[in-house]
């Protein structure tokens, strides 16, 4: 695939997501968001996976086979079963306007200054690491799509705009800042934002659906023809 097609791939979606974030803004001060409240929010609990999470699940389950589950178990677990806790989470954060994890913490010390900095720090220097994590993987992911085979067989990244995990964090910080951070009240909804994330976990359904249909039926002849090559493939029946 040439390097530019997903270049400008990538651009037109988040584009895509821009317009539907300022859509959703306008939806809602229109008052026509109540309608399709609940089915955007259960869209966006489909989106809890990280890029990393993507990225890595697959190499574990090449290496390691069905251990690769407990990275979606857990989470599905916590949604489902600790709804009580959330639930209770969220009504303090509202009534304490609490928009941090450093004001949670420093709201049962007094509101202390000092604790919520201290927690400030340390969710920092904890999170800098994670969000490199989630940035490699979207870097590699457009750098595999973007490379081509040298003569000796290897795989050579094309630059596009120098460096693509530089580029890709200047527009999500863009799209934090119009749809994320231009509200700190914790009781205010970021409806474009919630919108733009609901609308990107409806394309991933959709599109993993259409790879596994894809795989299935186009790939193989049915379910049936895959389960009998993967038992009859000695790495594949090993690993599961």
């Amino acid at each position: 695939m040439q390097g530019w097609v997903v270049v400008v791939i990538a651009i037109v979606y988040l584009g895509f997501l821009f317009a539907v974030a300022s859509y959703g803004d306008r939806m809602a001060q229109n008052g026509a968001w109540e309608r399709g409240r609940p089915l955007i929010y259960a869209l966006t609990l489909g989106v809890y996976c990280t890029s990393w999470t993507f990225f890595g699940s697959v190499g574990l389950a090449s290496r390691q086979g069905w251990d690769f589950l407990t990275i979606y178990i857990g989470p599905a677990l916590m949604v489902g079963a600790g709804y009580l806790l959330l639930r209770r989470v969220i009504r303090l954060a509202k009534t304490h306007n609490i928009t941090s994890v450093a004001d949670f913490i420093a709201s049962r010390y007094g509101k202390s200054q000092g604790v919520a900095a201290i927690v400030t720090l340390i969710a920092m220097i904890g999170a800098i690491p994670y969000i490199s994590l989630q940035l490699k993987a979207v870097s590699e992911s457009l750098t595999t799509m973007v490379a081509y085979l040298s003569i000796d067989g290897t795989s050579t990244p094309v630059p596009v705009f120098g460096d693509i995990a530089l580029f890709v964090t200047l527009m999500l910080a863009m799209f934090a800042i119009l749809f994320g951070t231009r509200h700190i009240d914790a009781t205010e909804h970021q409806h474009g934002l919630m919108l733009a994330i609901a609308a990107e976990s409806l394309i991933k359904l959709l599109t993993f659906l259409a790879v596994g249909l894809f795989v299935i039926y186009s790939m193989y002849d049915g379910p049936g023809e895959l389960m009998r090559a993967m038992s009859e493939n000695p790495e594949v029946s090993e690993r599961f």
